[in-house]
């Protein structure tokens, strides 16, 4: 039995769409979860302050005795990964647009990617379309306003809804039948995604790979810790209002949860 302590951040409360796969795949580790949901959403921010809020909650959550690092944001993973990997001696795991398992997905040619602007300009990016895309089509759209939509915990709503239909439109006018939810806040809204694309149209996201990818590392890289028989544990901070963001994060965790300020010092 291993007991191991994951410290895993977001730039806010998306990052537990990966959380429930983590939960999954190592059901006798200690989770630390860190909402960055006061400076939410990272997409439209610069690489610097991004790449900034990564190391401040990344010592935080080694602070709080993290032994593996999950960056659970395609944005701060592109702006963050390599500086992390350069700058703590631990397990890190960050998140990719899923590019390949879209194209080998495909029947129709074309894949479409929803994410942050951040995503979609990155230089990590347009390196996995170099290498996966091959001859498919892949037709890309930035979404302003949808991560915040879910910060509000707004999954299904008119305007969540109208956002959707707006960035979604030109994409299945492509002939689109495989999208990428290309920013860790999207699988929430894949109910209301799949209402609006049609069954027809695949989703593809990232966190169960991101999950085996930890799980390996941690297996073949941290020592093995016998469990004492304490049940595991979850801890969730936000850089934002602690009673708001326990709500958010409740409603999208599926279960009542307590949550804490983090102080950073950035």
């Amino acid at each position: 039995m291993r007991s191991t302590t994951i410290g895993i951040f977001d730039s806010g409360v998306g990052g537990l769409s990966v959380l429930r796969h983590i939960r999954a795949a190592l059901p006798n580790a200690n989770l630390i979860y860190v909402a960055d949901s006061a400076h939410a959403p990272y997409g439209d921010k610069s690489p610097a302050f991004i790449e900034q809020r990564a190391r401040a909650l990344t010592r935080f959550l080694i602070e709080q005795g993290a032994q593996a690092i999950v960056i659970a944001c395609n944005t701060a993973t592109a702006a963050a990964a390599a500086t992390l990997r350069r700058e703590f001696a631990l397990p890190i795991v960050g998140m990719e647009p899923a590019v390949k398992p879209a194209v080998a997905a495909t029947k129709s040619g074309v894949v479409g990617v929803l994410a942050t602007v951040g995503t979609l300009e990155s230089a990590r990016f347009a390196a996995l379309l170099e290498r996966y895309a091959g001859n498919v089509e892949i037709v890309t759209q930035g979404c302003p306003g949808l991560v915040e939509q879910v910060e509000r915990g707004d999954l299904n709503g008119a305007e969540t809804r109208a956002l959707l239909e707006r960035y979604l439109a030109p994409l299945l006018a492509r002939g689109a039948d495989t999208i990428i939810l290309g920013c860790t806040h999207y699988p929430f809204l894949a109910p209301l995604i799949g209402e609006i694309a049609g069954r027809d149209v695949t989703l593809v996201e990232t966190g169960a790979a991101v999950a085996r990818e930890l799980k390996r590392r941690v297996e073949t890289e941290l020592p093995v810790c016998h469990s004492t028989g304490e049940q595991k544990q979850e801890r969730f901070y936000t850089s934002s209002d602690p009673q708001q963001a326990a709500r958010i994060l409740s409603l999208l965790w599926g279960k009542a949860v307590q949550c804490l300020p983090v102080e950073t010092g950035a």
